[in-house]
């Protein structure tokens, strides 16, 4: 317990430390009355399922159902903070420690949620690690041609045997995986899938239930899939190319297309550098693209550099959902995991048929 009252200070002291991650006033964003409060202790018994970020809360929504008597469900990230600069709050530490299921993707940027679920110690959780579940289909982060690479860090130590004591896992930690798994409806029905089980092991009573609506669900998962897969097939054109980050790559795998960009998916960087921007630029040119792509949430700066660098200067900028920065006021407005996949599946259409 001391432990994690000590953890719970010291994210205290850290949320008000990180502006960059928490909302402009620096409170943390609350939940419309719509949304449920999870591990709230409440009186009405339902099962508190919370989630880290929108695209499992809307899984998980559709799974309960719109009759849902047995389970509710909550989203850590409710303020459009972005998944890779986030870190709970002790309002969050708390909200997870109580909650009877917790799902989360497992990522190197949800590393926290290790230390969380070790002192919360709460052994009748049930945890859904979403890149555990994929395994094998989870993909390492690549750095394609033209891509520009993270910063160098020095990760010499002054103390020979923290050195030691770290070379072991030299191999394993030099693998970095790319989180943005959501962005495959292959990955998505997988992860229902597995999130249903859970929700059904933890309320059993309502667990067919469940069941037929997570059914229902993949179907709808699947069949989009399939509208995907036509739609790429039919297209001329098999190459995107982002004057951005690129979470995509679980995408363009599914469908066989190729891509360049200017950072990997979870990068850090905001400034290109001229040997990044002239060889886009360079593609566009070589390619005939018609228009540069980027994801939602960013300023588009790059992508004009790279259309201004090029020959024609006349390029379309065409924007990709990464669901990184869905918001409660956006699920309030009917934002939800499909309808935004159907956005992306017309701006795929239109990039790749110019």
């Amino acid at each position: 317990m001391n432990k994690l009252l000590s953890l719970l200070a010291a994210s205290a002291v850290l949320a008000g430390c990180l502006t960059a991650c928490s909302s402009e006033n620096g409170q943390t964003v609350s939940l419309p009355e719509s949304f449920s409060e999870a591990g709230n202790g409440s009186s009405d018994g339902k099962v508190q399922i919370v989630t880290t970020i929108f695209p499992e809360y809307d899984w998980t929504k559709n799974i309960l159902g719109n009759d849902a008597s047995g389970a509710e469900v909550s989203m850590l990230l409710d303020s459009g903070v972005d998944l890779h600069s986030y870190q709970p709050s002790a309002d969050d530490i708390l909200t997870i420690s109580n909650c009877d299921v917790f799902v989360y993707i497992g990522g190197e940027s949800e590393k926290w949620v290790d230390d969380v679920l070790k002192e919360a110690n709460n052994s009748d959780m049930i945890v859904v690690d979403l890149m555990d579940v994929l395994g094998e289909s989870v993909k390492e982060e690549e750095v394609v041609e033209g891509m520009q690479e993270e910063d160098e860090h020095d990760h010499d130590h002054e103390d020979g045997d923290h050195d030691d004591k770290n070379h072991d896992h030299e191999d394993e930690e030099e693998k970095e995986y790319d989180e943005h798994i959501w962005l495959s409806l292959k990955n998505a029905s997988k992860c229902v899938e597995s999130i249903a089980e859970a929700v059904s092991e933890a309320d059993p009573d309502n667990s067919s239930v469940y069941r037929k609506n997570a059914d229902e669900y993949i179907s709808k998962i699947n069949a989009l899939d399939a509208e995907y897969q036509s739609a790429v097939a039919a297209a001329p054109v098999k190459t995107l190319l982002f004057g951005d980050r690129f979470p995509f790559r679980y995408m363009t795998d599914d469908y066989g297309l190729t891509y360049y960009a200017a950072f990997v998916g979870c990068s850090a960087e905001t400034e290109a550098s001229f040997e990044t921007i002239a060889f886009l630029a360079g593609k566009v040119d070589e390619l005939s693209l018609e228009s540069v792509m980027t994801i939602d949430g960013t300023d588009h700066r790059i992508a004009d550099t790279v259309i201004n660098s090029t020959k024609k200067r006349n390029q379309k900028i065409l924007t990709l959902n990464s669901m990184q920065s869905v918001t409660s006021k956006d699920i309030e407005n009917g934002a939800d995991y499909l309808s935004l996949m159907k956005e992306n599946l017309e701006t795929l259409k239109e990039a790749l048929n110019a």
